[in-house]
């Protein structure tokens, strides 16, 4: 019984090795196609981008955070939260967002009446004195609106329907790496890849003053539970 435990555990094991080189670098279209075809889990696994670049997040002129509108969105539902002033509330609502919300709301998220069931805060700009209390607890989850993400902005109406639309955003984490959803293995190759060069351009435009050398390091895509596959740099700008 052992030895057919054994054996079938490793046959498993060799199914699940990528069937290509993982040291090669491909073509973006390669790349997404190798990703689709890689794809085994029983669900619409999203397609991730892991971007390697040339900077050091630790020193305030190489940080790397914007926003990025993808032009075929991302495949997932965003649940948004408006804090906002009374006179936006109905505008708010009109706009799609799911909790709405202004001095209650925030006072509810502080206590743990209010769940964090929710992608993303667009806030007023009057609001952020009353969402500043619950800084440390929205900060570390990536909640706490901020004006160069729009999500602090009087165009509540705006910011709510971009980020339904698909509009993602990014940041370059401690090793200057971003990561970023753009797509399920479902969508058409090419628009995959269209909605890959367009946040490689909002990268590129994000770059910082005190970026040095190679911005742009290296680029890997996979799928949620699939093979990472490396991707020519000079594939997706082309």
């Amino acid at each position: 019984m052992a030895t057919k435990k054994k054996t079938t555990s490793a046959a498993a094991s060799k199914k699940a090795r990528p069937e290509f080189d993982t040291m090669k670098l491909h073509g973006l279209n390669e790349a997404v196609k190798l990703v689709k075809d890689s794809a085994r889990a029983n669900f619409d696994e999203t397609v991730e981008i892991a971007v390697a670049l040339g900077v050091d997040p630790r020193h305030s002129d190489q940080i790397v955070r914007g926003t990025c509108p993808l032009p075929h969105g991302t495949g997932k539902s965003i649940r948004i939260c408006a804090v906002v002033s009374d006179a936006k509330m109905d505008e708010a609502k009109k706009a799609g967002a799911d909790i709405v919300g202004n001095q209650e709301l925030v006072d509810n998220i502080v206590a743990g009446k209010q769940a964090l069931d929710f992608d993303r805060i667009v806030a007023t700009p009057d609001m952020m004195v009353v969402l500043a209390k619950a800084a440390k607890l929205l900060g570390p989850k990536g909640l706490m609106p901020n004006p160069k993400l729009g999500t602090v902005t009087p165009d509540v109406a705006g910011a709510i329907k971009e980020a339904k639309a698909g509009s993602i955003e990014f940041r370059a984490e401690k090793a200057g790496i971003v990561h970023a959803g753009v797509g399920k293995v479902s969508f058409d190759e090419k628009h995959i890849a269209e909605n890959i060069k367009t946040v490689i351009d909002a990268l590129n435009k994000a770059k910082p003053s005190g970026a040095k050398g190679t911005y742009m390091k290296k680029m890997t895509i996979s799928s949620s539970m699939g093979p990472g596959v490396k991707v020519d740099l000079g594939s997706v700008a082309a």
